[in-house]
This record gives C-alpha cells, sequence and structure tokens, in this order.
C-alpha cells in the first residue's frame, strides 16, 4: 500500500511539474508577443525584464525537469536561438 502512495505521489509531482512548465511557456510566448508589439520605451524595458524572469523560470523548470528524468514534449522544449 504504501509502494502505490509513493507512486502516486511521484506522478502527481510529475504532473503539477509539467502543468507549470506549460504555464511557464505560455507566459513566456506571452511576454515575447507584448515585447513585440510596444513602441513605448518603457513598456519595452518592462517586457525586457519580464522576458528574462520567466526564460530563468522555464530554464529552471526544465532543468528540474531533466534532473528527474521526466520527458519533455517537443512543444514545451524551448525555442533554438
Amino acid at each position: 500500500m504504501l509502494r502505490k502512495n509513493q507512486t502516486t505521489y511521484e506522478e502527481k509531482a510529475h504532473v503539477e511539474l509539467m502543468q507549470d512548465i506549460a504555464k511557464t511557456k505560455c507566459a513566456l510566448d506571452c511576454a515575447y508577443s507584448n515585447f513585440d508589439n510596444v513602441v513605448d520605451p518603457d513598456l519595452i524595458d518592462c517586457y525586457i525584464y519580464e522576458v528574462n524572469a520567466v526564460q530563468k523560470r522555464y530554464k529552471f523548470l526544465l532543468e528540474k525537469a531533466s534532473r528527474q528524468n521526466i520527458p519533455i514534449p517537443v512543444t514545451l522544449n524551448p525555442e533554438p536561438s
């Protein structure tokens, strides 16, 4: 019984991590879009900071998934630089 609960906990943690990665990818796409569509210098600075912050979170989550040997779907992999 304990083994089943551990597996369930691990599966739940993996699902939550994948959901967090997907949300962060969406936030990153949104930040890029906002950056591409502003002309005001103050807003450009704002979105530069936002893109950088979300990129760092995204990288952290991808590394966490990698350490846990969780495969990342192609749709969530970062775009080539």
